[in-house]
């Protein structure tokens, strides 16, 4: 493997992690300094809900490592989820509007405000040297039947320059008849592909285990877990996305991951498999597989 491994998990203030991960009565601001002490890289998760105050974003920064990695996701209305108007930031809120249920309506200039503000919040990480990547988690609603991928130009400008990974959540993306088209236009943009290890099934909304770098200097992989019908049918982060790795299939990560090693000069991984402590537990073992034990650490049996 010639690219550096970034393991980590989709989060690091999961209900579930304080519940099961965390030692017992950990000070909430102690939780981030803990997780980087065993992990290299992690998920803004926060960031999808509400953008971030930049002093908060500094004092992650001051909590974490010289060489942590932070990736941040973009806020639920950019990666087109249903969001409510108090969701953004209050200045932005003015003249938005909504729809009757109360979710609001996305426009050119309501996207190029709120991606600039995240991107002028988040600056810390940029700053120093702790910023991945930007992730843009496509709802399944963003299929190729009523969308193009052109669509998300604007995203590509403002964050791109910074580094942008987007995960498609519609498998027609990558059918055969688009499957060129698709990786193309990632490719032609510098566009991070993100891969995924997802449940089995030909369903819509679940990606197929595609492999692809369309952007040499990072790869992305998120495992979600393989409970298909948690996955298709689950109200709750816990029933769509709880699932404990086995072995055998870590180790299946661990052969995709290393294929993408060879390509990019960098991969990250995070595991989203967020059910109590199913992807801290998981992405410490595959860390174990990969020979990534931090220092001081007992090494984890795989069984």
């Amino acid at each position: 493997m010639s690219g550096r491994l970034l393991v980590g998990t989709s989060s690091w203030a999961d209900p579930g992690f304080v519940k099961e991960w965390y030692p017992p009565k950990l000070a909430a601001r102690e939780r981030l300094p803990w997780y980087a002490e065993r992990f290299e890289t992690v998920e803004l998760n926060a960031s999808f809900y509400a953008v971030p105050d930049r002093s908060t974003v500094h004092k992650w920064v001051d909590d974490t490592p010289d060489d942590f990695v932070f990736d941040v996701k973009v806020h639920r209305t950019l990666s087109r989820h249903a969001a409510s108007l108090d969701s953004l930031p209050e200045d932005l809120r003015d003249g938005v509007k909504t729809t009757e249920r109360g979710r609001i309506r996305l426009t050119a200039e309501l996207e190029s405000a709120l991606a600039k503000r995240l991107v002028e919040e988040t600056a810390p990480l940029a700053e120093a040297g702790k910023l991945g990547a930007y992730l843009v988690q496509l709802t399944p609603a963003f299929a190729p039947r009523n969308h193009e991928l052109e669509e998300l130009d604007s995203l590509v400008e403002i964050f791109g320059p910074h580094g942008l990974a987007i995960e498609l959540r519609h498998r027609g993306w990558v059918r055969e008849k688009r499957l060129e088209a698709t990786l193309g236009w990632f490719a032609d943009r510098g566009v991070t592909f993100v891969c995924v290890d997802a449940p089995p099934g030909d369903h819509i909304p679940i990606m197929p285990p595609l492999d692809a770098v369309t952007n040499d200097r990072l790869a992305y992989l998120r495992a979600h877990g393989r409970n298909t019908d948690g996955y298709l049918k689950g109200r709750s982060v816990a029933e769509r996305f709880g699932w404990r790795y086995s072995d055998e299939e870590l180790e299946e990560i661990a052969e995709r991951v290393g294929s993408l090693a060879e390509q990019a000069g960098e991969v990250h991984v995070a595991f989203n498999n967020n059910r109590g402590d199913d992807a801290p537990t998981a992405a410490q073992r595959f860390r174990t597989l990969l020979g990534q034990t931090p220092p001081g650490e007992e090494q984890l049996n795989l069984a």
